[in-house]
């Protein structure tokens, strides 16, 4: 499979949730990050990447989200009438993916630290992986308490995911991590989404489950430690928000 400069490319930004931890009234992806809404940055990050359709989900308060990105020409925008998980966001854009055929991006809105080079790397990596249903983008951190653990085998091929509430004591020793940055072969994606199931402690669909689910059907799914470590900086308590802000203003202070 291959992708040009001229291959079209469509993105999912989930951006349903709620900013209850954050302590706002607002939806999570409109809580400012340096003075922007932070799904300002992930769209950003997207545009300059070359994606030319951005499907963003809403959700709580979806009509502030509409308001905010009235004037972003490439976003559309579904909706999740109920907040039942990531995966749940998803199958909301099922009639958007309908007749696709290339590759889709799928990212949080709550995640400002997204890169535009990520974003190219992984659809790069893509389109060097013949039949691949999925890529996945990983980033080694150090003491990545609460991650997911990229799980392989022998022979370095990825095998599955495992959250760290899960993880034995060896796989908690694991490095790399998965910061729920996808790239999906759209059909496969759209195949794999009916055998999401909510046999889990929150009772939700989860968009991690579709990689596990595409590999028991014999699919490729392949993962690349391709993303930066400022990339792993999530937003999702005041002071996670502080830290991010942080690093932004040193960035800036450096260009």
């Amino acid at each position: 499979m291959s992708l040009d400069g001229k291959t079209p490319k469509k993105a999912i930004v989930l951006a349903a949730g709620k900013g209850t931890r954050m302590k706002s009234e607002s939806p999570k992806a409109l809580v400012p990050v340096c003075g922007r809404p932070m799904i300002f940055r992930v769209l950003d990050a997207l545009e300059d990447a070359g994606v030319e359709e951005i499907v963003v989900v809403v959700g709580y308060r979806g009509d502030l989200v509409r308001a905010a990105l009235r004037d972003r020409a490439r976003v559309t925008f579904a909706e999740q009438t109920e907040l039942l998980g990531t995966g749940h966001a998803v199958m909301s854009c099922r009639a958007a993916l309908q007749g696709f055929s290339g590759p889709v991006f799928i990212v949080a809105g709550d995640n400002p630290m997204l890169q535009s080079s990520s974003i190219v790397r992984l659809f790069e990596e893509y389109a060097r992986a013949e039949n691949a249903a999925c890529v996945i983008g990983t980033v080694y951190k150090e003491n990545p308490v609460g991650m997911g653990r990229i799980l392989r085998n022998a022979s370095g091929e990825f095998i599955g995911v495992v959250e760290e509430r899960d993880a034995t004591a060896e796989q908690r020793l694991i490095k790399e991590i998965n910061i729920s940055y996808y790239v999906f072969h759209a059909p496969s994606l759209l195949d794999s989404l009916g055998e999401l199931r909510t046999n889990n402690a929150q009772r939700e669909y989860y968009i991690t489950d579709v990689p596990r689910i595409m590999l028991e059907r014999g699919q490729k799914i392949l993962a690349f430690p391709v993303l930066q470590p400022i990339e792993a900086l999530g937003v999702n308590t005041p002071e996670e928000l502080a830290v991010v802000e942080a690093t932004l203003r040193n960035a800036d202070a450096r260009d």
